[in-house]
């Protein structure tokens, strides 16, 4: 008999048992005197270990990179000051659809009933000002209660799951251990597979006659298909019918980058030219799960016709404009892949700059990003996780391929520069048969450095790449390279990890191309400490992607002044 079975079973008790039931066995968060008594429960738990990080918005980030790994998080934190710190945290979860849970533990109902001035509110007595701000940015909250705490814990969690978003409790301290009734039963898992048959059948027949019609097909795919559980059948699709494929950086990881008939990256007009001639110039073009972002598709440069083709999404597929509702976003994939079946390749070139393999350099040339990044490329393994911070990592590496085997992770629709590092920390404790390859810049890096210590605490061994650039290279590419906003302290960046207490680091520093190849290939030999390779590169050189999306950028900027 479990916790959540027995009479004696507490709110937090069923929570937690919610939470390792559906594989959560890390909670992150900071401790604050409203969640000490859970943290309590939380310790003595057999299933769930609790990661206290450095800071509330470190939690929310490595909950997210956590999530991204195993399906599902959870983080806690104190009321007011602990969820505010987190709420940005949260807002990109929602943003990116990645599914987790943020509880917030605060004063107890009798100081609620008194609107007593409790330290950590707003000191007006109301103490619904913080779970009102959440509501922007979850699918779904609760204010629990110990009469009804399992069902509205279930209902939050459930739907979480169902549409791959953040959800939030707010917890009264005296409610988070009391008795909690007995639960309504298992915790349902959302079916990704349902679909009206009958609209799932006009779904199939439509697109029968598109792909009939068509004397090319190529797939664009995005990260929606993760979310919603459809790698299995986006791999079948493409394979059962030698497509053309590509990806928006969104979505990087979700097909294999090593597979005959992927093309690369598609940003818009900031593509290579076989890229987008693939996506942009295709009789039909099948969209699996995108959502077009700015900084995804090159400023909405894409060539393609949204209202045409043929577009799968989570709960909906549509041919031509024409929408069918109810079928989800697997059993759409499933039922192209049968359509495509032994369908003839339009031979579409794989051939790109990104995909020739590094040479090594001897010489003591300055390193330049050009270099950077072929050889960061070239270094990632099959064993892999890579994460990218929003700035030159992210335009950089995002171009390149990916061996078979190798996860991805970034925030390019939220962008919230410093996500990379706390997120790191989430992966790494997700799936500890991986090695983390952290890519961040020195001005992101600055936001969150203090998870560096959770890291070293934990003993976790990823290799960290820091761009020093003297600042924020992304935004002087954009507008004004010279002005002071653009500047950041510069700081001792070998000292860091010592200091912030990971045990025996071995930190690298590469200036050129020579020294960057030698720091790469020790990172790959040693694998039992915590590498730090500290980069440096000119504050104005830039990777070929981001100088492309900087020129229209601008342009753009100048039109709409």
């Amino acid at each position: 008999m479990n916790a959540t079975e027995s009479s004696d079973a507490t709110i937090t008790g069923h929570l937690l048992d919610r939470l390792h039931s559906l594989g959560v066995s890390h909670l992150f968060g900071v401790a604050g005197d409203y969640n000490l008594r859970m943290l309590d429960e939380v310790l003595a738990h057999p299933g769930v270990q609790w990661v206290g990080t450095a800071g509330e918005l470190g939690a929310a980030y490595a909950a997210d990179g956590y999530a991204r790994v195993r399906g599902f998080a959870a983080l806690v934190t104190t009321h007011g000051v602990g969820e505010l710190s987190a709420i940005n945290g949260v807002a990109g979860s929602y943003a990116e659809h990645v599914p987790l849970l943020h509880i917030a533990v605060g004063p107890p109902r009798s100081k609620e009933r008194d609107g007593a001035v409790a330290h950590h509110t707003l000191g007006d007595g109301d103490y619904e000002h913080f779970a009102r701000a959440f509501r922007q940015v979850v699918c779904a909250d609760a204010v629990v209660r110990p009469e009804d705490g399992p069902d509205e814990i279930d209902r939050v969690i459930t739907t979480c799951l169902r549409e791959s978003r953040p959800g939030y409790l707010r917890l009264p301290q005296d409610v988070a251990l009391a008795n909690a009734p007995s639960p309504s039963g298992a915790l349902h898992r959302p079916d990704r597979h349902a679909a009206d048959q009958d609209t799932l059948t006009a779904f199939v027949d439509a697109a029968r006659r598109r792909i009939a019609a068509a004397d090319t097909v190529s797939v664009l795919a995005d990260c929606l298909v993760d979310r919603f559980d459809g790698r299995a059948e986006l791999s079948d699709l493409l394979s059962a019918g030698s497509l053309p494929h590509a990806v928006v950086v969104s979505g990087k990881g979700v097909v294999d980058e090593s597979a005959p008939h992927y093309v690369g990256l598609y940003a818009g007009a900031c593509s290579d030219e076989a890229v987008r001639s693939a996506i942009d110039d295709a009789d039909l073009l099948i969209r699996a799960g995108v959502r077009l972002a700015d900084t995804t598709s090159g400023g909405f440069t894409h060539g393609y016709d949204p209202d045409r083709g043929i577009s799968v999404d989570p709960t909906t597929a549509s041919v031509d404009g024409v929408v069918f509702p109810n079928v989800g976003l697997p059993a759409a994939l499933a039922g192209l892949a049968r359509l495509v079946e032994g369908r003839p390749t339009s031979g579409a070139s794989t051939t790109t700059a990104s995909h020739l393999r590094h040479r090594s350099s001897s010489g003591d040339d300055p390193l330049s990003q050009a270099h950077l990044w072929q050889a960061v490329g070239a270094a990632v393994r099959p064993d892999h996780t890579v994460i990218a911070d929003q700035g030159t990592p992210l335009f950089g590496i995002s171009p390149h391929r990916l061996p078979t085997g190798a996860r991805f992770l970034a925030q390019p629709v939220w962008g919230s520069i410093g996500y990379s590092l706390p997120a790191l920390l989430g992966a790494q404790l997700a799936d500890h048969s991986r090695r983390g390859l952290l890519l961040i810049g020195d001005g992101a890096a600055q936001l969150t450095i203090q998870e560096l210590g959770t890291l070293g605490r934990l003993r976790l061994t990823p290799v960290i790449v820091l761009v020093n650039n003297d600042g924020y290279t992304v935004e002087r590419a954009l507008h004004s390279p010279r002005a002071a906003y653009n500047d950041i302290a510069p700081w001792r960046w070998p000292d860091l990890p010592a200091a912030l207490g990971v045990p025996e680091p071995l930190v690298l520093t590469a200036r050129t191309e020579a020294e960057l190849d030698h720091s790469l290939t020790t990172a790959a030999e040693v694998n039992d400490r915590l590498i730090f390779i500290e980069v440096r590169t000119e504050p104005d050189d830039t990777p070929l992607l981001l100088s492309r999306f900087a020129q229209i950028a601008k342009r753009q900027a100048r039109k709409a002044q």
